[in-house]
């Protein structure tokens, strides 16, 4: 199971992302294939909608976007932000 530090998700979107980085990037070295990583940020994604407010307008709108995907929607947005924090 995916073991998130909650208290991380609460900060500005550059820290947000670089936060999401350095996790893309350890689960890279550690050779998690990119599906996984995607499934992990989909799981991360449920995660933080149900148990964390958003911290900035950022968060705010995907938090928003997600509330209204379904759930082919949903991994098109986790694979998005591991797209967006692995460029």
């Amino acid at each position: 199971m995916l073991n998130l530090d909650l208290n991380k998700a609460n900060m500005d979107w550059d820290n947000w992302k670089n936060y999401l980085k350095h996790a893309v990037e350890f689960a890279t070295e550690l050779g998690v294939p990119k599906d996984k990583i995607q499934a992990l940020a989909e799981q991360a994604g449920y995660v933080l909608a149900e148990n964390v407010p958003p911290a900035n307008n950022e968060q705010k709108a995907v938090k928003e976007l997600w509330e209204v995907a379904d759930d082919s929607e949903k991994k098109v947005i986790a694979s998005l932000m591991t797209k967006l924090v692995s460029k």
